[in-house]
């Protein structure tokens, strides 16, 4: 059997793919399992710097696999809650990594397929990638966080309407709709995706997690609690060798090794 994530390393970048084509790359338990193992093996990881996420066979992921949900009505409810946490950890595993993680969408990606996509910090997508809050077409309601994700840009009503239609959205509207980072040609989401991560992955790790943080709150904080948030993780970073490296590089005219420092760092937390 071949693996169901199928992991490589472009320099500093870890590329993760969703890979079984035959079912357009539908999600499973294991895949799940495989998925979170690869994000905290990569989080750990000093020479990784960015975390891509694709999909091997020209598709992102079209979701749950409805052959294995179908079972889950002779379950318990506990029993079915316990399936999605399955989802929902590998969801809190990638809002919780400290690196950079960017989805990389061809093809659709649709249903929990569709939230593990909006849980990455960054999203390229082909023009013609078509996106799916595909649930109600089978009878469901959306998990993974599809709604949450999505609410940040949408208005109410336009978030109702696609969940009670499913209806597909093409690249080029999520794009509109402020979704999706950048557009890439149809069969490049990959390549235009892997030149971003480069750039991220030789940035400021520490620096880098402590921006994510500060993006991740500033929706849901008081602007008062946004400011002491801010000020605390400016404290840290100003005492940070990132922060001395970073300065002295830019007066030396010269570019910053902040890689260096995340393997040092990495030597002394051992």
């Amino acid at each position: 059997m071949s693996e169901v994530i199928v992991a490589h390393r472009d320099g500093a970048v870890q590329v993760l793919s969703f890979n079984n084509p035959a079912t357009r790359n539908a999600l499973t338990p294991e895949v799940y399992s495989a998925l979170s193992a690869a994000f905290e093996q990569a989080q750990r990881d000093p020479d990784v710097g960015a975390i891509l996420l694709t999909g091997a066979g020209g598709v992102f992921c079209s979701g749950g696999d409805l052959r294995r949900l179908a079972q889950r009505r002779a379950m318990t409810p506990p029993e079915r809650r316990a399936g999605i946490e399955g989802l929902h950890g590998l969801i809190r595993a990638i809002r919780d990594c400290g690196k950079p993680v960017i989805a990389a969408v061809e093809g659709s990606a649709a249903g929990a397929g569709l939230s593990i996509a909006l849980a990455c910090d960054l999203l390229v997508a082909a023009r013609n990638a078509s996106f799916s809050v595909a649930y109600v077409k089978v009878g469901l309601s959306p998990d993974g966080g599809a709604t949450a994700f999505l609410s940040e840009f949408v208005s109410r009503q336009v978030l109702t309407e696609l969940c009670l239609t499913g209806k597909p959205v093409t690249g080029e509207r999520m794009h509109a709709l402020g979704v999706v980072n950048r557009l890439a040609a149809p069969g490049s989401a990959l390549a235009e995706a892997i030149v971003m991560a480069r750039t991220l992955a030789s940035g400021p790790e520490r620096a880098i997690a402590r921006i994510k943080s500060l993006c991740r709150h500033a929706g849901e904080n008081t602007l008062d609690a946004q400011l002491d948030l801010e000020a605390r993780n400016m404290v840290d970073s100003l005492g940070d060798d990132e922060a001395a490296e970073g300065i002295e590089a830019f007066f030396g005219k010269r570019s910053a090794d902040f890689s260096a420092l995340r393997r040092a760092s990495a030597v002394l937390s051992q």
